[in-house]
């Protein structure tokens, strides 16, 4: 009987492969398969395995030696400063808990705070009407316009005890503070995190405040729930599926980040800046040509993505449980929106006029850094210049660093056009198996940091493709080409598959009853209808890669005429050029901000798609 069983069960598998497996479906499968494991998968899986090896044999010694290290973690501070006071200047830096333990500090610090000022400013946003409310939602977005280590730079050099802005205009000027503020080290990092992050919970938040039903918080103020009660009741349960969302790419953002370690070494060269995770791994990739990387660093980079991968896993489970079914999905009626009294909306005011002076001191530092002498005038610069701007096209290794990055992220975006196409068009149409497997491997990337996703491209294409092309200490181009790809491929699968499912199957079906092949039905009449959401995927996905941090900053390491301008930006503000070359990096910070928002109009205006740029 089970051997019936099965037969039949293998029988109807077959039948089934056999309709659906065609020469298109096929192609498209393996595609994607084979990217997805040669440049996700196995240098994940070898960078786990060689954590776990130990002179030869399975050991956890790599991860005992780990925990066991006071550098790593330490129960007690090993040292820093947090609110002591010092002749006459307060100093912020945090305190060292250990390189595992200080990264995990910052990055619930920073997933806290934002989860904070996010639901605020949602909640305030989805739920009141006031003039220029418009305007505000614009402006609200400006933290996420690109300006890696810059930012931090900026922040640095503000808040410098002597010369800082913050410091001249409210302890010297004004004397509203009795110190001066000295913010740096942790507490820096954590502060231009929050800065820059708080806008993926806003906008999570706020997605959801829209698709309430407002049938729902009516029915509980006819029962007499109003005010807070009604938010902590009704409202703010139905919006945690976007909090938790946006709470756990905060909190792997915060923790793979690079851009504001290096930032505030180069501002300041404060060693706690030193003394988180990615910057631990990325120093290892300074002597990665001599001596490869320590195994040490495999079982570091292992555990963040550990974390990372479990974070992603249990709230990705806890938003689906949590799909509240709603009448109208957001909207037959129009949602919930009063207007505020004059008190309130000058609360409301006041609120976002300080959120949005503080979190755009980053961009518009930025700003000044390139067209003015603030990097060497002191306080406050002294004149306009336009060298620095210049200098992308007339110095040469800055517009070599700008071609890599055009070059990259250009093949990039065609690989993941036809990866997440291939990807998007097996999960949505077809029923083979391993398509849910397929749909799993394509969301994955969103929680791998990047700095782990760089040791294993580095310990997996150095042992087995060793002096070729895919060797990242022979020329990391390639590499760095398919880690964009890979890393930014969940943004255009998913904008192609939210096109597929707008389209009816029955105009393929039509299609094919008059004798066309399925390729001829892809190509000539599912593509034409999906093209804006191809293009609006490419276009994010273009964006996201010129601006990509993490793995440019590591692998861009190995080969200096390869390097993307992230990973030169990081050079410049690391110090290793010249004083005042930090200005060249503002600028070219100004073209990948300059790039994000025309890509903004024409997601918005000409494609009529709302696109938000996470910026990371």
């Amino acid at each position: 009987m089970r051997q019936d069983g099965f037969k039949m069960d293998f029988g109807k598998t077959w039948k089934k492969l056999k309709r659906e497996m065609d020469l298109m479906t096929a192609s498209q499968t393996l595609i994607a398969f084979s990217i997805l494991l040669l440049f996700l998968i196995a240098p994940l899986a070898l960078m786990v395995g060689q954590a776990f090896i130990y002179r030869g044999n399975i050991s956890l010694n790599w991860f005992i030696s780990m925990f066991g290290d006071p550098e790593f973690i330490s129960l007690t501070p090993r040292g820093g400063r947090l609110f002591e006071v010092h002749r006459g200047t307060m100093y912020i830096w945090g305190l060292d808990y250990g390189i595992l333990l200080n990264t995990l500090i910052v990055a619930m610090t920073v997933t806290f705070s934002c989860s904070i000022i996010g639901v605020t400013i949602a909640v305030i946003m989805a739920r009141y009407s006031f003039k220029g409310k418009e305007i505000f939602r614009v402006l609200l977005l400006v933290p996420l316009l690109a300006t890696p280590f810059v930012n931090a730079y900026v922040i640095g050099k503000l808040f410098q005890p002597i010369g800082g802005l913050v410091n001249f205009l409210f302890y010297n000027l004004l004397h509203i503070m009795p110190w001066r503020i000295d913010i740096d080290g942790l507490f820096g990092i954590a502060l231009a995190q929050i800065l820059s992050y708080y806008p993926i919970v806003y906008l999570n938040v706020f997605a959801s405040l829209m698709n309430i039903d407002p049938s729902l918080e009516e029915q509980a103020e006819n029962l007499g729930s109003k005010g807070f009660r009604l938010f902590r009741t009704i409202t703010f349960p139905l919006s945690l599926p976007g909090l938790a969302a946006g709470a756990i790419i905060v909190f792997i953002f915060s923790m793979e980040d690079l851009g504001a370690p290096i930032g505030f070494i180069g501002a300041r060269a404060n060693p706690l800046s030193r003394k988180v995770v990615s910057y631990k791994i990325y120093s290892s990739f300074a002597g990665a040509l001599a001596g490869g990387i320590s195994p040490r660093t495999y079982a570091l980079a292992v555990t963040i993505l550990v974390i990372s991968v479990i974070g992603f896993t249990v709230v990705k489970r806890y938003v689906s449980l949590k799909s509240y079914a709603m009448l109208s999905r957001g909207g037959r009626w129009s949602p919930r929106v009063r207007t505020p009294s004059w008190k309130a909306q000058g609360i409301i005011y006041l609120l976002l006029m300080v959120l949005l002076v503080t979190a755009s001191m980053p961009q518009i530092g930025t700003l000044l850094l390139a067209t003015t002498n603030w990097a060497t005038s002191g306080t406050l610069p002294t004149k306009l210049t336009g060298e620095h701007l210049q200098a992308l096209a007339t110095n040469p290794d800055v517009a070599r660093a700008i071609v890599n990055s055009l070059m990259y992220s250009s093949v990039a975006v065609t690989v993941m056009i036809l990866v997440g196409a291939s990807i998007a068009y097996v999960v949505a149409r077809r029923d083979v198996p391993g398509r849910s497997v397929l749909d799993v491997m394509a969301t994955i990337p969103v929680a791998v940091p990047g700095i782990a996703l760089a040791v294993g491209y580095f310990l997996f294409f150095t042992d087995y493709f060793r002096g070729t092309l895919l060797d990242p200490i022979i020329d990391p181009a390639l590499l760095l080409i398919f880690a964009y790809s890979v890393r930014r491929l969940p943004f255009t699968s998913r904008a192609i598959f939210a096109g597929l499912q707008q389209i009816d199957v029955s105009l393929e079906e039509a299609s094919l009853n008059l004798g066309a092949r399925r390729s001829t039905t892809f190509l000539r009449i599912v593509l034409p209808l999906i093209a804006s959401n191809i293009i609006g995927g490419g276009i994010l996905s273009f964006v996201y890669s010129m601006s990509e941090v993490s793995t440019s900053a590591t692998l861009g390491a190995l080969r200096e005429d390869r390097m993307p301008i992230t990973f030169f930006i990081s050079q410049i503000v690391y110090g290793v050029a010249a004083v005042g070359a930090v200005s060249v990096g503002a600028a070219l910070c100004v073209l990948l901000m300059s790039i994000q928002i025309l890509a903004m109009v024409l997601s918005n205006l000409i494609l009529k798609q709302r696109v938000a740029f996470l910026g990371v």
